[in-house]
């Protein structure tokens, strides 16, 4: 099925880039990034553009599964970039506060995880990742 290969393979494509997009940044090769979220270029994105793209080329722009992929891709962009982030920073705080704070003593142990949204220029990233797939291999 072309539009699942190309969907699949602007996923792990824009997984690998994180990988030396965090080497450009810490100077520090690790493989972690491959089964993080977060991180530039979003996945999430790449995955959804890749699949929009694919649809709106073997299907055209004017067909309804194409309003469909792309209604679908900006849902899960703007989540990216602003629900998941905002929930990040949440994450980041409550960690603070339960560090901070005597009464929450037994759940210190505990921490959020803070990374789990994007910057808009990640999810852009990500979105003109999965139309440059997209249109390579359709």
């Amino acid at each position: 099925n072309p539009i699942f290969r190309t969907g699949f393979i602007g996923w792990f494509s824009a997984q690998v880039l994180k990988v030396l997009t965090s080497y450009l940044t810490t100077r520090r090769l690790s493989w972690q990034p491959l089964f993080d979220s977060g991180g530039m270029p979003s996945s999430h994105s790449s995955l959804c553009m890749s699949f929009t793209t694919a649809v709106g080329v073997i299907h055209g722009l004017g067909s309804s599964i194409f309003a469909i992929c792309f209604g679908f891709s900006a849902i899960v962009m703007y989540d990216a970039a602003n629900v998941r982030l905002q929930a990040g920073k949440h994450a980041q705080i409550l960690n603070k506060v339960v560090e901070q704070t005597d009464w929450l003593e037994e759940l210190r142990g505990t921490k959020l995880k803070e990374v789990l949204g994007h910057s808009k220029t990640q999810v852009l990233a990500g979105f003109a990742w999965g139309i440059l797939v997209g249109l390579v291999l359709n």
